[in-house]
C-alpha cells in the first residue's frame, strides 16, 4: 500500500477499534477485488452501523460506492459522478471492436429475451448465451479481432463463457463485472441497448428526446 493510501485509510479508520478496522479493511478488499459479488455473511463490516459507515466513506474517497446486487450479495462500483467525469474526459478502456462485441452479447442475451418477457427488467445476468458464430457474423469485424475481443472481455469479467448441453461450443453471457453497475448506470446502459438494437422504436425516440431536454438544461446560456 502506498503512503497516499495509508494516509487515506488512516483518515477514515483511525478512530475504529482494531476489530472494526480489520472488518472494514477486509470488506473493502473483498468488494474491490472479488470477481463475483460477495455474500453479506463474508462482509462483517456491514453488521455494524459504524463500520458500514466507514466502509462507505472509504469507498467514496476512492471514487467508489457500495452496490447491493440483491438482498444477500454486494459489490463495489464507480460512483456515478466519477463515471460521468471519466467518460466526459474521453476515458475508454475498450476498443471499438471490444465495445461492439460486448453490445452484441448484451443485445442477444439480455435485450431480446427481456423484450420477449423471458428476463425481468433491470437484470444483467442471463441464461441465454450468444453463439460465437452470431457474434462473428453480426459484428462485421475480422474474425481474428472479434475472437481476441471475446477473450479479453471474458478475462476481465465483462463476459462469461458457458457450455451448453446441446451445443458443445456454448456461447457468451454477461459477466460478473456488469453487476458492479449502479442503478443509474444500469439505466444508462439499458437506454444504450435500446438505441443500438432498435433505433427506430418509439422507446428510442423517447430516450433521445429525454437526453435532448437534459442537455439543453445543462448547456450554459
Amino acid at each position: 500500500m502506498s503512503s497516499d493510501q495509508n494516509r487515506l485509510f488512516e483518515s477514515v479508520l483511525a478512530t475504529l477499534t482494531d476489530r472494526q478496522r480489520e472488518h472494514v479493511e477486509a470488506a473493502y478488499a473483498l468488494l474491490e477485488h472479488s470477481r463475483e459479488p460477495v455474500h453479506r455473511q463474508e462482509l462483517l463490516a456491514l453488521q455494524d452501523p459504524t463500520s458500514r459507515d466507514r466502509l462507505e466513506q472509504l469507498l467514496r474517497r476512492t471514487g467508489r460506492v457500495l452496490v447491493q446486487v440483491d438482498g444477500l450479495r454486494f459489490t463495489s462500483g464507480y460512483d456515478d459522478a466519477v463515471a460521468m467525469q471519466l467518460t466526459g474526459s474521453g476515458w475508454q478502456p475498450l476498443t471499438v471492436v471490444e465495445r461492439a462485441v460486448l453490445v452484441l452479447v448484451l443485445i442477444y442475451s439480455v435485450a431480446i429475451p427481456r423484450s420477449e418477457e423471458r428476463l425481468a427488467q433491470d437484470v444483467w445476468t442471463s441464461p441465454y448465451p450468444t453463439a460465437e458464430e452470431d457474434i462473428l457474423r453480426a459484428s462485421k469485424a475480422p474474425a481474428v479481432a472479434a475472437k481476441a475481443a471475446l477473450s479479453k472481455l471474458v478475462a476481465c469479467g465483462l463476459l462469461g463463457r458457458v457450455r451448453d448441453r446441446v451445443d458443445a461450443d456454448g456461447g457468451y453471457v454477461p459477466g460478473p463485472q456488469l453487476l458492479r453497475l449502479t442503478p443509474a448506470a444500469r439505466e444508462r446502459l439499458q437506454d444504450q441497448l435500446i438505441l443500438a438494437a432498435a433505433p427506430n422504436h418509439p422507446l428510442a425516440a423517447v430516450i433521445r428526446e429525454r437526453r435532448n431536454r437534459t442537455n439543453s438544461r445543462e448547456t450554459p446560456r
